[in-house]
Parts: structure tokens; C-alpha cells; sequence
């Protein structure tokens, strides 16, 4: 049982296509909330069929913090991330509402839940135009010369977690392990919505085809004519980066369509992973909100 004697949080977290922006303004509404998005590529602006972004009619008017923030053609950090949430989680709290942080970016929810501590390492433009230049494959193999531990558990697909880590390693002679904060200031009711294989699968092809319907690929060629290059549209991957892959010709759509759906359902695996090392969630079928309300009420 939460005690009520200190400030609540709820976290929607889960796999891609499970439904968590949806349940977060039902959540929002019920609980008189506002919403904080957890996204890595929602913090982007321009970038939102490809993201998945909620739209203004979607979020029945309940506050959505951390959309839009930065241009995509900049590098947005963890530690940017877990700055803005928690000014954002300070001034919903000051309103008496309700902070609903929400969204499938693992380590974006790890650094508020467990307060990560993340090292004081700053930023080393130069170093990072160097590697910027390097393709992913190449960023993996310099971490795992400078640091093996870490190497065996980044996201070796993500260039910008890559390059931070290489950038950290170089500074310090290796990636400090996690470390995390002692006193929180809140409690946290985690949400964690999950479906059977087959289920995802099939959630995960609808709605690829409804962001092609929607207009995707349209959205990365307006991406690619307002500055952003096709390396840091590829930097995004998933679909900024298949679609991108298409635009250049290299793939046709049928085949970049096909890749992509299978490269979702590998991040989808790699979300679940990530996220069921985590006791304290508590999960539930996201077709099954009356649960999910009725244990909220017996907790908040």
C-alpha cells in the first residue's frame, strides 16, 4: 500500500503499441493528472507519426509535458531528460495533481523512479563530431575496446548512448556502473501493460500501416528538407531510419515495410526485457482497464 503521507507518481510503462499513451489520459482524467512522456523521439520536434506522438485531440485536453522540446537536429541526454521531467513532476505536484509518467524509454523511467545518479562527465563537442562520423557498427566496436562490462549491455543499435558512453570511458577509463539515489522524494505505482506475442504482433502491424496511411514517409522527407541529415535520421532508427533508408533508394517500400515491422517487434522484445527486471511494476492487460482503475483506487 502506498502511504499517503508522500507525494504519488504513476508510471505507465510497457512495450511499443500496448496502448500506454491512451491509458494515461484515462488515468489522467480519473485521478485529475497530468502527463509526463517518457519518450526518447517524442521529445523531437517534427517527428510525430514516426514516434507514435499523441496528438492534441488524443489528449482530451489533459496536459502533456516533454513533447516537443528540442529540434531533432540536436542531441537530446538522459540527464536532459531527468532535469526537465523533474521540474515538470515539481510543478504538477504544486498544482495538487497528479505527475503520469508515461512511456517505453526504460532508462528515461529509470533515472526518476530510481533517482540515477549519472556521472559528471561533460559534454566533448569535439570528441562527439569525431564520432559522429563513425557508423553504429563502428561506435561498438571502439566501446568494447575501451570498456568490454559495458559493451555486453547498451543498446548497440542506439549511436547517441554509444557515443556518451565512449565520451564517459575515455574521460574515466571505463563507464561507472549505475548508481542510484537513497532518498526519494515520491512513491511510485508502476502500470506495466503487456499482451501475448501473437497479440503485439498484430497490434505492431496495424498500426504500421496506419502511420504509412497517416503520411510517415512524408513526415521524414519534411524532416530531410528542413536541415536534418540521413545520418541523424538513421540515428533515430525504427521507422525514421527505414523509411529514410527507402527515401534514398535503397530499399524498395515493400521491403523497407517488412524490415521495419520485424526490427519494432525486436525493439518490442528488447522493451519487455528491460522492463520485467523491474519487481515493482505491476502489470495488466491493457484491454483490461476496469483492473487496472480498481487496484489505482485501492492505492492512491
Amino acid at each position: 500500500m502506498i502511504s499517503k503521507n508522500k507525494n504519488k507518481i504513476i508510471v505507465v510503462c510497457g512495450p511499443t503499441a500496448t496502448g500506454k499513451s491512451d491509458l494515461a489520459v484515462v488515468l489522467a482524467k480519473k485521478f485529475d493528472g497530468e502527463v509526463i512522456s517518457a519518450d526518447s523521439r517524442q521529445v523531437y520536434k517534427g517527428m510525430d507519426i514516426g514516434s507514435g506522438k499523441i496528438t492534441k485531440t488524443e489528449m482530451q485536453e489533459v496536459p502533456h509535458h516533454l513533447l516537443d522540446v528540442i529540434s531533432p537536429k540536436k542531441v537530446f541526454t538522459v540527464a536532459d531528460y531527468q532535469k526537465l521531467a523533474n521540474e515538470a513532476i515539481e510543478k504538477i505536484l504544486a498544482k495538487n495533481k497528479l505527475p503520469i509518467i508515461c512511456g517505453g524509454t526504460g532508462l528515461y523511467i529509470q533515472s526518476i523512479v530510481d533517482d540515477l545518479i549519472l556521472p559528471e562527465v561533460p559534454p566533448d563537442l569535439g570528441l562527439r563530431k569525431e564520432l559522429k562520423k563513425k557508423s553504429v557498427a563502428e561506435l561498438f566496436i571502439e566501446l568494447k575496446r575501451l570498456d568490454p562490462k559495458r559493451a555486453e549491455n547498451i543498446d548497440s543499435k542506439n549511436p547517441v548512448r554509444l557515443i556518451r558512453a565512449i565520451e564517459i570511458a575515455r574521460t574515466l577509463g571505463s563507464v561507472p556502473k549505475l548508481q542510484f539515489g537513497k532518498n526519494k522524494k515520491y512513491e511510485f505505482l508502476q502500470i506495466g501493460l503487456t499482451l501475448d506475442p501473437e497479440g503485439l504482433s498484430e497490434k505492431i502491424h496495424a498500426r504500421l500501416l496506419k502511420r504509412v496511411k497517416q503520411g510517415m514517409i512524408a513526415e521524414v522527407e519534411r524532416l530531410k528538407d528542413s536541415g536534418v541529415s540521413w545520418k541523424r535520421l538513421n540515428d533515430f532508427g525504427l521507422e525514421y531510419r527505414f523509411v529514410a533508408s527507402f527515401l534514398q533508394g535503397r530499399v524498395s517500400k515493400d521491403e523497407m515495410l517488412e524490415k521495419l515491422e520485424v526490427a519494432i517487434r525486436q525493439y518490442a522484445k528488447r522493451q519487455i526485457t528491460w522492463f520485467k527486471r523491474d519487481e515493482q511494476i505491476k502489470w495488466f492487460d491493457p484491454y483490461n482497464t476496469g483492473a487496472i482503475l480498481e487496484y489505482l483506487d485501492n492505492v492512491i
